[in-house]
């Protein structure tokens, strides 16, 4: 099944690696015979679905989870291998929708106001004060 990132981009099923092994967890003896933990490969680095300035940028912003190029997607939440595909599936665009969307615009750099300015060291006072009035000791006498 091909996965849709966008109206424009689409990865190919044929650019997607599967790996399944046993999953831990609960699920009683059906744990023990069946393959229900999903790992999705994805090899970022050299597909030709992106075009290269969307590929750059997914590169650029998945570097440190990547392994040799790849996106690895674990998934094992799920008591059925399907459902797990799907989850993992499901979690591979989510990524990959992060990662080549622009970037924010940059933020414009604002003076604060004069009234926030006078509220703030205001506050700076009355902290200050009620500090202040922490530090009187007690006078001892000569009784």
């Amino acid at each position: 099944m091909d996965l849709r990132l966008s109206e424009r981009w689409v990865i190919p099923a044929a650019e997607l690696r599967w790996r399944f092994s046993r999953s831990s967890g609960p699920g009683g003896q059906n744990v023990n015979t069946t393959d229900s933990r999903v790992e999705l490969l994805f090899d970022l680095a050299t597909t030709p679905s992106l075009p290269p300035h969307l590929q750059a940028r997914a590169l650029r912003r998945l570097e440190g989870k990547l392994v040799e190029g790849c996106v690895v997607i674990a998934a094992s939440e799920h008591r059925s291998q399907w459902q797990n595909r799907v989850a993992a599936q499901r979690r591979l665009v989510e990524l990959l929708q992060e990662a080549i969307k622009p970037p924010p615009p940059p933020r414009r750099p604002t003076k604060p106001t004069r009234a926030s300015v006078q509220r703030r060291l205001a506050a700076k006072k009355q902290r200050g004060a009620v500090k202040q009035q922490r530090q009187g000791r007690p006078q001892l006498s000569d009784d």
